[in-house]
């Protein structure tokens, strides 16, 4: 059998449409991947190890809620959805897109990359291009995909194409989409990266290539770590120009009069999402083999981490300014989201305070119009159901903090009800008797 399968005749399956595009794991970022595909009138196959998500689609269905159903009822003929990664072999294209966690020690946690490896290569066949999405240190395409695909006897840019080209999805952006956010593509050989690009470049209006997977990968860390480093930063001046008397709002916004050499960032209650809070520990994990301290990086992470707990002590203050105790005061979390408008609650910050407001005794509930229930997760054990926003049940509580500040909440309804108002966002601009930022 010949192995060897010329770039020229992938990319011609590509422009004809007759490319079998394979997408493993359908979340936030690989499900927007798969409608994209279908759009561009590709047969897409997708893979999911949760049979509820995949049934879902198949009637139709969205679980994440910026995108509508009507986007999967439309491209229902394109798709071909399932379980079974012993089909890994159908597709010539095979996009990961698979969570990437920290375990509680704050080290990677690999073992979802580890086993679409080693699926992908029991499959591997002449021919395919496989491109890793998920967010990683620097060398994870080349240590944890090529070197298990070495045992198949096939060749990365003569036998299959091996790339990393992150993704970089923002949830609830209207700004931005998959095919108008820039896509980066570094391959294992030039080869490789052409196919990508080629690939990629059916979707996206601008694809990029780099000279390799561990530029693309340290690039996409380069983008979350910024981001992290300077949430930090405002975070640790929220703190100091409290104490001072200064409103940090007020410093952003002129701040941000100057037309160059400033980009602002706004504090809140902690970082959430699976980018930011995650992605620099990938970097200092790695670093440490390297016998580099990523100072920098960890002080940022120590001071975002912090936040919560500064969160919970501007609400005990709020509490003994109204003469009360935190110990079995009922505390509402207004959003549990991670960011607005969005029903993603990964890493949120709201599960850390609501934590630490248990261990003091207080009794919680929370209210995301986005979010109605959550089951449990790797970072909240419990089963819980949003309450109803409305006088009735606002009046129970002595505290409500607003963690998210989601669009199109009554926030006036919750200050007139409640004793006590935490504002982590700055969603009341002016001031009012019971409202404290935080």
């Amino acid at each position: 059998m010949k192995k060897n399968i010329s770039l020229q005749v992938f990319c011609e399956k590509v422009r004809k449409r007759e490319c079998l595009v394979g997408i493993i794991g359908l979340g936030y970022v690989g499900l927007p991947l798969l409608l994209r595909f279908a759009e561009e009138s590709f047969l897409v196959m997708g893979f999911d190890s949760d049979p509820e998500k995949i049934e879902k689609l198949k009637s139709g269905q969205s679980y994440i809620r910026h995108l509508a159903a009507e986007r999967i009822q439309a491209v229902r003929k394109n798709l071909v959805l399932t379980t079974d990664m012993k089909r890994l072999h159908e597709p010539d294209a095979i996009l990961v897109c698979l969570p990437t966690p920290l375990n509680s020690s704050r080290e990677p946690d690999l073992s979802y990359l580890k086993k679409a490896a080693e699926n992908i290569c029991s499959c591997l066949r002449p021919g395919q291009l496989i491109s890793l999405e998920s967010t990683s240190y620097p060398g994870t395409t080349r240590e944890i995909f090529h070197s298990r695909f070495a045992s198949s006897g096939l060749r990365a840019g003569q036998d299959y194409f091996l790339i990393y080209s992150p993704e970089r999805e923002d949830p609830g952006n209207p700004a931005f989409s998959v095919s108008s956010i820039p896509k980066l593509v570094g391959g294992l050989t030039k080869k490789c990266t052409r196919a990508g690009l080629c690939l990629y470049g059916s979707i996206v209006q601008t694809v990029i290539p780099v000279s390799s997977p561990e530029v693309a990968e340290a690039s996409k860390l380069l983008e979350n770590i910024y981001r992290a480093v300077n949430i930090a930063l405002v975070n640790e001046l929220k703190l100091l120009f409290s104490r001072m008397g200064i409103d940090i709002w007020e410093v952003i916004a002129a701040a941000r009069t100057k037309p160059f050499g400033f980009q602002a960032f706004y504090p809140g209650p902690g970082l959430g999402g699976h980018c930011i809070p995650v992605d620099p520990f990938y970097l200092t994990w790695k670093a440490r083999q390297y016998d580099f301290h990523t100072s920098f990086i960890e002080l940022a992470g120590e001071i975002n981490s912090a936040m919560p707990y500064h969160v919970v002590e501007r609400v005990i203050y709020g509490l003994n300014q109204i003469g009360r105790s935190i110990k079995k005061s009922r505390i509402l979390l207004v959003g549990i989201a991670y960011k607005k408008d969005v029903d993603d609650i990964r890493e949120s910050p709201a599960f850390k305070i609501w934590k630490i407001l248990l261990n003091y005794g207080a009794k919680v509930h929370y209210f995301d119009p986005y979010v109605p229930r959550v089951l449990r997760t790797r970072q909240f054990e419990r089963k819980v159901f949003s309450i109803k926003l409305n006088r009735k049940n606002l009046s129970r509580y002595d505290a409500a903090i607003i963690v998210t500040n989601h669009s199109h909440v009554d926030y006036q309804l919750i200050r007139s009800c409640v004793p006590l108002v935490v504002d982590t966002r700055h969603v009341f601009s002016r001031r009012y008797r019971n409202v404290i930022s935080a």
